[in-house]
């Protein structure tokens, strides 16, 4: 009876733990629409050096490390770390604190004269700006995602760390056309002033924030799990000039229920799209995938040695993220 005992009371104690339920919709707001993307980074990103006096001026910093305080003053952008600088320099050197590999370090950086001006050696920057596609909004939570990916800065190969950020209205202005081994890419107008979203995070499923904006007049659509995922056809929404959203025909040939991210290998069998762009191309992460009138995923990347191929994502594992606070 004493085991019993002990038996019941730890279930009830079990119960008793609280539950993490996700609240996305069944039915959401397909995307493809293409939005511009500008980041505020957390703290001032060194993305390279270049030399003063003939030679670098790197001290103990790295490509990658993101600065966050001179002389025990906060920055947050360019301008201030100029500024700073300028008023707080002292014999020449300032204090830097930086951080790297989420630890916080500190460091003295040596200043240099040359052509009447001091200079630090460095290359910064402070936002991150690029377009990509909106893959869905929650009607109920108006959370949206896009991407279906990180956005990675360029020069350090790193993830970009989200202060702030925004997606914004964009116009598809031209494409350039993938080929075997090079990606093509598209080009377009930003109206960052037509402000659709905040975006709170930055993570390997992609982005995620608030839909701030009006709600698309579009019908929702239903979201299907992997399990309902099958190969054959399926479709893409995304947009090739102006804002104008195309549907384009694709095949299913694979699917990966263990992967974190490539959850769907694809190829595009449309002519107009393949015509048109080669296959997939940089600005497409985040084209959402529909199935049998179901939301089954995102385009996340292409296959370089033949851009016709590509990758998705599974539209679960995004809503999933959305859902969870940054």
């Amino acid at each position: 009876m004493k085991n019993i005992g002990v038996f019941i009371g730890t279930i009830l104690i079990n119960l008793m733990l609280p539950l993490n339920i996700l609240a996305y919709s069944d039915y959401v707001i397909p995307g493809g629409q293409s939005v511009g993307i500008e980041i505020n980074t957390k703290g001032i990103l060194i993305v390279g050096f270049y030399k003063v006096d003939g030679k670098l001026n790197k001290g103990d910093l790295k490509v990658g490390d993101r600065i966050t305080e001179v002389n025990g003053i906060e920055i947050n952008t360019v301008d201030e770390l100029v500024s700073t600088i300028e008023k707080e320099m002292k014999d020449d050197k300032v204090e830097i604190t930086y951080i790297r590999n989420d630890k916080t370090r500190k460091t003295d950086l040596s200043l240099v004269y040359e052509d009447s001006t001091y200079k630090t050696g460095l290359y910064v920057k402070d936002s991150i700006t690029g377009i990509g596609t909106l893959t869905y909004i929650d009607p109920e939570t108006k959370i949206y995602g896009a991407l279906g990916h990180e956005i990675i800065e360029s020069n350090t190969d790193y993830t970009v760390e989200v202060k702030s950020g925004t997606i914004f209205r964009s116009s598809i202005t031209s494409i350039d056309r993938s080929v075997s081994g090079t990606p093509g890419g598209k080009n377009a107008k930003f109206f960052s002033n037509t402000v659709f979203g905040q975006i709170e995070k930055n993570v390997t499923s992609g982005i995620y924030g608030e839909y701030t904006s009006t709600l698309p007049d579009t019908e929702r659509i239903k979201v299907a799990s992997l399990d309902e995922v099958e190969e054959g056809k399926a479709y893409i929404y995304t947009v090739l000039n102006g804002e104008e959203l195309g549907k384009y025909e694709i095949e299913i040939t694979k699917i990966d229920k263990r992967s974190e991210t490539k959850n769907l290998y694809f190829k595009v069998t449309d002519k107009t799209l393949l015509e048109k762009t080669g296959g997939i191309v940089q600005g497409m992460s985040g084209s959402p995938i529909i199935q049998n009138d179901k939301i089954i995923g995102a385009v996340t990347h292409v296959v370089v040695s033949n851009p016709s191929s590509g990758y998705g994502i599974s539209i679960i594992t995004m809503l999933e993220e959305g859902e969870t606070k940054a």
